[in-house]
């Protein structure tokens, strides 16, 4: 069996070190100099195995700062239940973001953008309406303690919305999010729909969200029903999949 090539080599030795603690978050690598001397190769072959591991989300290279392991923060657990949790009296301002977040009202920041938007064919389906109905798009980016943390991209039928406070980005962030935003409307939700899936990040997502190479997204697309109609579609919900773990339970 050929040897492996020798850039993957110097992969797997760093690899290595960084799962077993040798080498922990935080800390720089060996300048490319130190590293072709140690393995005694060129420096395009060190190039290729650094490559490889910020490919992975493993390092990242900053500029005048060298290559570091990347330090990845605690991922946020969500469950489905953050639902439930917002539709009861508040007694503080909070969202689910930030009860996934465990953050304070002033530690949450909300980037909005809103446009008046025909539905295209696919928006129509999810909301069982026909294309080119009038809806209101929202973009938010979301933040805590000043980190950007999350994409939302929602869709909500203009003739529900229209004229009314949901309407007016400067009534953002709104206490209790878009399930309160339904009910203040006169159609509070009773049951909500997830589908996810992973991709990569889009250049824009990745700048957003201060992502490092390599690393994918997980995209929610959700809808919030009230009764038998839909009220809310979001295309999509876009998270670091590093930053976050997805819990699902199921009574039976």
């Amino acid at each position: 069996m050929p040897d492996r090539p020798a850039y993957l080599r110097i992969a797997d030795t760093l690899r290595e070190g960084i799962r077993d603690g040798s080498l922990p978050p935080g800390t720089r690598l060996p300048t490319i100099a130190d590293l072709c001397a140690e393995h005694g190769v060129s420096e395009i072959v060190v190039r290729q195995a650094v490559a490889l591991l910020r490919g992975e989300g493993l390092v990242e290279t900053r500029r005048g700062g060298g290559t570091l392991v990347r330090v990845v923060p605690p991922a946020r657990r969500v469950a489905m239940d953050r639902y439930r949790a917002v539709t009861r009296p508040l007694a503080v301002p909070e969202t689910t973001f930030t009860r996934d977040q465990r953050i304070s009202w002033e530690e949450y920041r909300l980037d909005r953008e809103f446009t008046r938007v025909s539905a295209d064919p696919e928006l129509g389906g999810l909301f069982e309406l026909p294309a080119g109905t009038e809806l209101l798009r929202r973009r938010f980016v979301f933040h805590a303690r000043g980190e950007p943390q999350q994409i939302s991209v929602n869709y909500l039928p203009w003739d529900l919305v229209g004229g009314t406070p949901v309407a007016d980005p400067a009534r953002e962030p709104w206490p209790g999010g878009t399930l309160a935003q339904l009910a203040y409307l006169g159609r509070p939700p009773t049951r909500v729909e997830e589908a996810v899936r992973s991709r990569m990040p889009t250049p824009e997502e990745a700048e957003t969200l201060r992502m490092t190479r390599g690393v994918p997204v997980l995209a929610i697309t959700r809808r919030l029903f009230s009764r038998a109609d839909v009220m809310e579609v979001c295309r999509d919900i876009v998270l670091p999949a590093d930053r976050v773990v997805l819990d699902y339970s199921i009574d039976l």
